[in-house]
């Protein structure tokens, strides 16, 4: 055990640690690691609920609050800047903290851009003051790539895509859950009644924190040390892997937070009639990204990100049809199918990323290194790459909303983004086969994640 593991003591730190021993896995590892991630779940969830916030405060900003369409996009699209770049603080927080500690840090924190936004959210009130404030619901983006990084550690590769897809997957769900919430203001309050959002969400801000205290412990073997990071931007599957994840989750939460802006430019819904559609493809999306983990699980990560990339870019192109015949229905089906999609690669391609270290570990493993070192070495490389991934990929969700602002101010309708969209999933399915399911080798066994016996 390392000095940094053994000044780790105290009733809620574990100090050992072996998921990949399957005696201790199934003595006692299973239970713990699904008690914390149960809990972890929950704090996630609210996470991603306060990060799209500002997708559904836009939804009751009428014409005495005299922003435009192009303004909206950029207000949503803020939320998604600042959380990727507090996502590799947050990772490496875990770490540093104890993933129970940050845990509980990270969602007490969501009580400022909460409470900020009950402050703000009345006509009269400065575009400038709202850009900021959507701004600090980036710290729910924050919390995704802790506890991504936590769970990593908790598992065994054999089960990290469905431990991390459920994971995801049930922070994800606080899109349309927080969606949903809206709707049933809207329809029962009123367009003009926004803080009955936010007097639902901070209470159970609080509960998430105190589960978090009561049922969540700290690995003491976890930890990073000062090359880890530097380690990781050198290497190659970092930005390779980063492109993937810009197309799965940038996809998700871009759509996420711009759907109800869409259907209301493109096809004059009213805030409440976007309200009852926008909450669809998100939920989907949320719900189908364990099942993504699990078929990478079992058929290799890159055969069913590769495939993914190719129905979402079939996809986009019945919405781009949709558009230029102006037909809602169609629109809906094809816009629906991307979130499907969307959230199904999400699970696929963060499944690959711990195959890549723990191939690389065995190589290390070959060379005279000792397997608990090589172990060691591989969480804290995957877990400090998922946060730089996780920080690159949420980018993309910027991007998609900078596109439609762009889209909508110059050609009045959403179809050259959708266009680009189009050729973005293109890129990714041809670096997917050309990178981890042609040759070399190497890389494809790594992106399958060799050490996958008994699943």
């Amino acid at each position: 055990m390392s000095d940094t593991a053994q000044r780790r003591t105290g009733g809620r730190w574990i100090q050992e640690w072996q998921p990949e021993d399957t005696a201790f896995w199934e003595r006692t590892g299973r239970r713990v690691a699904n008690r914390n991630l149960i809990f972890s779940v929950l704090s996630e969830h609210i996470g991603f609920s306060i990060w799209s916030l500002w997708s559904v405060m836009v939804l009751f900003m009428g014409k005495n609050y005299h922003i435009d369409p192009a303004g909206k996009f950029f207000l949503v699209a803020m939320p998604t800047l600042v959380g990727s770049f507090v996502r590799i603080p947050y990772t490496f927080a875990v770490a540093r903290f104890g993933g129970r500690n940050w845990t509980i840090v990270s969602a007490l924190m969501l009580l400022v851009p909460s409470l900020a936004g009950a402050y703000v959210m009345h006509p009269g009130t400065s575009y400038s003051t709202f850009m900021v404030v959507a701004g600090l619901t980036g710290f729910g983006g924050g919390n995704f790539a802790s506890s991504m990084t936590n769970i990593n550690a908790f598992f065994p590769l054999r089960r990290k895509g469905w431990a991390l897809g459920l994971n995801a997957g049930g922070g994800n769900i606080g899109v349309p859950v927080i969606q949903l919430v809206a709707l049933a203001v809207i329809t029962w309050a009123g367009a003009d009644r926004p803080r009955l959002v936010l007097a639902l969400y901070i209470p159970l801000i609080v509960v998430a924190a105190a589960c978090a205290a009561l049922f969540m412990d700290n690995l003491a073997p976890m930890s990073n040390d000062t090359g880890t990071f530097a380690a990781i931007v050198r290497e190659k599957h970092t930005w390779l892997m980063s492109v993937l994840y810009v197309g799965s989750f940038g996809s998700f939460i871009g759509f996420s937070f711009a759907f109800g802006l869409v259907l209301q430019n493109q096809f004059g819904r009213t805030p409440l009639q976007a309200a009852q559609l926008t909450f669809i493809g998100p939920l989907l999306g949320s719900l189908i990204r364990p099942v993504g983990g699990l078929l990478a699980d079992r058929f290799g990560g890159s055969k069913i990100t590769f495939w993914n990339f190719v129905t979402m870019a079939a996809a986009t192109g019945v919405v781009v049809y949709a558009s230029s015949i102006k037909s809602l229905p169609v629109f809906l089906v094809g816009f629906i199918a991307l979130f499907v999609f969307a959230g199904l690669g999400n699970g696929s391609t963060y499944k690959m990323i711990p195959g890549i270290f723990e191939a690389k570990a065995q190589d290390r493993i070959a060379a005279g290194e000792s397997a608990a070192d090589a172990a060691a070495w591989s969480r804290r490389m995957s877990g400090a790459a998922i946060g730089v991934i996780g920080a690159v990929g949420a980018l993309g969700g910027l991007f998609i909303n900078l596109a439609f602002r762009e889209s909508f101010l110059t050609a009045k309708t959403g179809t050259p983004a959708f266009v680009s969209f189009l050729v973005g999933y293109a890129i990714c399915f041809v670096l997917t086969w050309a990178v981890y399911l042609r040759r070399p080798a190497a890389a494809r066994a790594a992106a399958e994640a060799p050490a996958l016996a008994g699943v």
